[in-house]
């Protein structure tokens, strides 16, 4: 599947918003959630698009200080198992060892292709949230991959 990870920008919202109800039907993010995000600098929206410029999947980080959150990643039913999710998770992770400390997610705990996926990129299954999600109720497991320190100056210097 030809698709590139770009960042997103305003004239992607119309499609992500539209992805995200297909994908998350029950309790899906507005548009105009995504635009304040996309306003926000402690949050990076990744794209990856295909021919003719079609959003095919996204994926949403938060930063808090050196930790990374997984807000949100969707990718369109017509291209899942095509190597889209694992491309998008790739570059966050690789702007994770760049800038982080740890990344960190909550996935539903029947959804084991993610949890697999997750794994596959180094993610440790870390806890669980009692009834985390509705519609239908279900736990969340909490996943985290933590990235190597980087050595202070002075550490570097010795």
């Amino acid at each position: 599947m030809n698709h590139q990870i770009i960042p997103m920008r305003e004239i992607h919202l119309p499609q992500v918003a539209a992805l995200e109800k297909l994908c998350f039907p029950a309790d899906p993010w507005s548009e105009a959630l995504f635009r304040e995000a996309l306003d926000n600098p402690a949050v990076a929206i990744l794209l990856a698009q295909g021919e003719g410029g079609a959003v095919l999947g996204y994926a949403v980080l938060s930063a808090v200080l050196d930790e990374g959150n997984l807000d949100d990643i969707a990718v369109h039913p017509e291209h899942r198992r095509q190597g889209v999710a694992d491309a998008l998770l790739g570059a966050l992770t690789d702007f994770g060892r760049e800038h982080l400390s740890a990344l960190m997610l909550e996935v539903r705990a029947s959804n084991a292709p993610a949890v697999a996926l997750y794994e596959k990129h180094g993610f440790a299954a870390v806890g669980r949230r009692k009834n985390y999600y509705d519609a239908p109720r279900e736990d969340a497991i909490l996943m985290t991959l933590t990235f190597e320190e980087i050595p202070n100056e002075t550490e570097a210097a010795e």
